[in-house]
């Protein structure tokens, strides 16, 4: 059998996705267009972007005994993903993200995790039994000892954590991250320093490096992404694109930088490669369902 590349430990939800014309102010009620919903979690959208790009990707996660949870065991295996570690729940339901959507394509989202919060390290333990993968990516909307679980599971791997949603992390964690992706709030979340220029993302990389992670990469949305790690510091412009929907840039970076190093990449390469994915996931709406192919991040990168 073909050795696992990237194993994915996070959530998955279904997305419910309203356009409006611009976010509501406290307490109004504004008139939207389109409603529609989407496969969406991080962690289920980051196995989607690698299996997408054609890596085979297992994830462990956790999903109600419902229709939403039905849908996404659908929508993972349509990707290509390996489902076999996904855990089903009889009492509680599937996670459920809330996404407004406005016209410039940025989005509000609030989430109601469900099952994700009962994804426990002991299932974490189970799933990956001796075989991780070559790199194993995990993010935090799932507990913090199930995150920890991966991460000692992922010790002869390379082990991905995408900081999201911003919390504080203990640095008995940190120290086993290979590569962290914060993005700008996550980054001032960790640091207290907020990325806005260059001097302020070596500083808030510092911090993380001066903590134990390896390799800092932090995405800065339109701007790119800033690297720091053993392989100097470097910024990396954004791939022009008009986007039309947001949501779920930063998993289609995780899950084509987990897909590059896990097929031996330069840490440049995955990264450029990852940076061309996030910026083509932009052009579409939803989150899964907006992931690119490997053909068409090499046909822009030809560009």
């Amino acid at each position: 059998m073909e050795k696992l590349e990237v194993m994915l430990v996070g959530s998955a939800n279904m997305d419910l996705v309203i356009r409006a014309p611009r976010f509501p102010e406290p307490g109004e009620t504004l008139t939207g267009s389109t409603f529609q919903t989407f496969p969406g979690g991080k962690g289920a959208n980051q196995a989607c972007a690698a299996a997408k790009l054609g890596s085979r990707v297992k994830l462990v996660a956790k999903l109600g005994s419902d229709a939403f949870g039905d849908s996404l065991m659908g929508s993972l295996t349509e990707c290509g993903v390996i489902c076999s570690s996904i855990y089903r729940d009889t009492d509680v339901s599937t996670g459920v993200a809330l996404i407004t959507v406005d016209d410039s394509g940025q989005n509000t989202i609030v989430v109601s995790p469900g099952t994700n919060a009962l994804l426990s390290a002991e299932e974490v333990d189970q799933a990956f039994g001796g075989s991780p993968g070559k790199v194993v990516l995990s993010q935090l909307e799932i507990p913090l000892e199930t995150v920890i679980a991966a991460a000692q599971n992922a010790a002869e791997s390379v082990f991905i954590l995408n900081p999201a949603p911003a919390r504080q992390l203990p640095d008995d964690l940190v120290k086993l991250v290979d590569v962290i992706t914060p993005n700008e709030t996550e980054a001032h979340s960790l640091t207290g320093i907020l990325p806005t220029d260059h001097a302020s993302c070596q500083a808030a990389a510092e911090a993380l490096l001066s903590r134990g992670a390896k390799h800092i990469i932090i995405t800065l949305g339109g701007r790119g992404c800033y690297y720091a790690g053993p392989n100097g510091h470097r910024h990396f412009p954004a791939f022009p694109v008009q986007p039309i929907d947001t949501t779920a840039a930063g998993d289609a970076f995780s899950g084509a930088l987990a897909m590059g190093l896990a097929r031996g990449w330069s840490m440049e390469s995955a990264i450029q490669f990852a940076a061309v994915a996030a910026a083509l996931s932009t052009t579409k709406m939803g989150a899964a369902s907006s992931m690119p192919t490997f053909s068409e991040v090499e046909a822009a990168l030809r560009v």
